[in-house]
């Protein structure tokens, strides 16, 4: 901004102003008499841009278009689903309606098989399950990764298939 510009000439843009390439002091002074300031808008060009504006208005502008970018970014939400491996049909159909609002509000799902104790040795059970639980959903969302024991836990994420919201 104004003197704080470390290039001998730069391109001026502004309202009100010839567009073309001027030295630092002369931009300067393009400002001042305009009761505005010079700031550096793309410092990496040959030669550099400046734009002559309210450096207060500027600043604001740039933190509004911040602010719109952040909010219109997608915020992905992970809902969990837990079974055990002697999950009943009924509890399945249960947590399958509830797996497919999820997907449907555009939430990724992450089903996960707990086998508490000795279990675990019916971790194909636990397998079958997940993915006849994948099945259920393939109309609602897709498969992001199969399921893979870790520990007690089997678990499965599904994501959301685009344009189901």
């Amino acid at each position: 901004m104004n003197e704080r510009i470390t290039a001998q000439r730069v391109r001026v843009v502004g309202e009100d102003i010839k567009v073309d390439v001027y030295p630092i002091q002369q931009a300067i002074k393009l400002a001042q008499d305009q009761g505005l300031d010079l700031v550096e808008i793309s410092p990496n060009a040959d030669p550099p841009v400046c734009k002559i504006v309210d450096y207060s208005k500027f600043k604001y502008e740039q933190k509004k278009k911040q602010k719109e970018i952040k909010a219109k970014a997608l915020k992905v939400v992970l809902k969990e689903i837990r079974f055990g491996p002697n999950t009943d049909e009924h509890d399945f159909n249960f947590k399958l309606k509830h797996a497919e609002n999820f997907l449907k509000e555009g939430a990724k799902v992450k089903a996960t098989v707990f086998f508490p104790g000795r279990s675990i040795v019916y971790k194909e059970r636990g397998e079958i399950l997940l993915l006849k639980f994948a099945q259920g959903l393939e109309e609602f969302g897709k498969v992001e990764q199969l399921p893979k024991l870790e520990g007690k836990r089997m678990g499965m994420i599904i994501m959301p298939k685009a344009g189901k919201k």
